[in-house]
């Protein structure tokens, strides 16, 4: 069970191409400045199975998919049953925002879990002086576009090699 306050279906700002996002309740980062700060109390999120979940996603057979929030990695037993679900149904690619960064997430088993299962972390807390409406899925500059999969198999952070 994953706390959800929404599923947007077709966005373009959360990700490359169409994508079905599922924005989460919780997120004990509370960053100064940020977009969403009603996301941060997990309880006003509304609980939802990943069979719900994974209706919407099915439903749009073109969009991949985005888990945000409030800070997926506050939830990350649910996300990850979610992403082994659309590992196994579908061949969508799925982006994921933290406010965690990559070094701290591949620490905790549950985390490194759902990491695994993903292809790309948006990483870092929002930090309001470094804000910048010029960058490209992130909201300032010290957040990083990472390639899940190479920096696991590296040990080490890959920037994503975005093609806009």
């Amino acid at each position: 069970m994953i706390s959800v306050l929404d599923i947007v279906e077709d966005t373009m700002v959360d990700g490359p191409g169409f994508r079905t996002s599922i924005y989460c309740a919780g997120c004990p980062n509370a960053c100064p400045g940020c977009h969403n700060p009603q996301s941060w109390d997990i309880s006003k999120g509304r609980m939802m199975s990943t069979e719900e979940i994974m209706k919407a996603i099915k439903a749009d057979p073109f969009a991949n998919v985005t888990f945000s929030g409030g800070d997926p990695m506050f939830q990350p037993e649910g996300f990850a049953e979610l992403a082994e679900a659309i590992r196994r149904e579908t061949d969508k690619t799925i982006w994921c925002w933290s406010g965690f960064q990559f070094e701290q997430l591949v620490k905790h088993p549950a985390q490194r879990r759902l990491l695994e299962l993903i292809d790309v972390l948006v990483d870092g807390p929002f930090v309001q002086r470094l804000h910048d409406d010029e960058l490209v899925f992130r909201g300032s500059s010290n957040q990083r576009i990472i390639n899940v999969k190479k920096s696991l198999k590296q040990g080490k952070v890959i920037l994503e090699e975005l093609d806009l």
